[in-house]
């Protein structure tokens, strides 16, 4: 009994792997191409433990995968790994097309062939799950209803668009071959080990270093805001429970606008390391907003909770503090993930909305 676990050392991988093997004995096999959001520092707890594998690699790699499915004889198969960042799929959509959607293609051929030559029980117990996002829905009104499973996919950034495509390929290799697929579609998650170019983390590692905390147009751009163990307890119940071919939408029950999310930051932050120079909210600042940036998502959570039982256990209150006591109590590693190409990076992006 082993899982295959793909983009395990980025973000929510890296915490799904973590609190796996905090409640589990089953061994975990991580397959990570180790990107600039891949960090194998994510996993260091894991070092030592016999439970653990780690596989540097690429899921567009077909031979890799017949190999580590033909080795370990995984019972599922839980594919995170993505291209994630709606602003680098507007600079290099190439990227998001060849791992979201060739890399879902060939980790769902691979596994077909895997899955076909099983045992009856063991093609019954097996499943392939794969984490998905609320962003192929498209933008909400202030007055829209939130994302039910039933929506439209209706994506706006080539992000999204990827996603919506590989959420495609994985529907049809269920109705056409009869995988034993699932699929669970996010909300804005956020957490340990997150990647400091996304939303809150950029807040605290600007506002720990004095810089300015820019803001996309009018920061009212609204966010159902999940805390990664919320996230991966809900993955662990659909794989356990979910039905084969249904999608589960997992949302944290908390809209919150953008500029709110950076307030909160900032006044935490100002509890918690307080700057001699003054409130951290001095620092924010508006730059203009980013081509077709969906105003609004939110998540209805309510099949998974009808079916499985699962509601998240944080609300937002608690889930920030966690995460911003996390980052305080972490410089080093915070230190070590901003490369010079990833300052570089953000430098340019934000100087770019700056002066436009």
């Amino acid at each position: 009994m082993t899982l295959l676990v793909t983009g395990g050392a980025g973000f929510i991988g890296s915490n799904f792997v973590l609190d796996w093997l905090k409640q589990s004995e089953e061994p975990v096999v991580t397959l990570d191409a180790l990107t600039y959001a891949g960090n194998l520092e994510n996993l260091q707890a894991l070092h030592d433990d016999g439970r653990h594998t780690f596989v540097q690699g690429d899921i567009c790699d077909r031979a890799l995968v017949d190999r580590l499915l033909a080795e370990h004889r995984p019972r599922a198969l839980v594919h995170f790994a993505a291209e994630s960042h709606v602003d680098r799929s507007i600079s290099g959509p190439g990227a998001f097309m060849r791992t979201n959607i060739e890399g879902t293609y060939t980790l769902l051929e691979a596994t077909r062939a895997y899955w076909s030559a099983l045992d009856d029980d063991a093609k019954r117990e097996f499943r392939f799950h794969h984490v998905s996002t609320d962003e192929v829905y498209g933008t909400l009104r202030a007055d829209d209803p939130p994302f039910a499973e039933t929506n439209s996919y209706e994506p706006n950034s080539p992000y999204s668009a990827s996603k919506a495509a590989s959420d495609h390929l994985v529907r049809a290799w269920h109705h056409t071959y009869g995988l034993p697929v699932l699929t669970t579609n996010c909300s804005n998650n956020y957490g340990p080990y997150h990647f400091p170019e996304k939303l809150i983390p950029l807040m605290i590692v600007n506002a720990l270093a004095g810089k300015p905390l820019p803001v996309y147009g009018d920061g009212q751009q609204i966010r159902d805001w999940l805390f990664v163990s919320d996230h991966c307890a809900g993955i662990r119940a659909v794989l356990a429970g979910g039905r084969l071919g249904e999608t589960y939408n997992i949302g944290g029950w908390n809209e919150k606008a953008n500029i709110d999310i950076v307030k909160t930051v900032c006044a935490l932050l100002d509890e918690l390391r307080p700057d001699p120079a003054g409130p951290y909210s001095r620092l924010i600042t508006y730059v203009k907003d980013r081509p077709g940036h969906d105003r609004r998502y939110a998540i209805d959570a309510r099949k998974i909770e009808r079916e499985l039982g699962w509601r998240p256990a944080e609300t937002f209150e608690t889930g920030i503090r966690k995460t911003v006591q996390w980052y305080l109590a972490n410089p080093d590693w915070v230190a070590r993930v901003q490369s010079g190409a990833y300052r570089e990076w953000v430098q340019q992006q934000y100087d770019q909305a700056a002066q436009s």
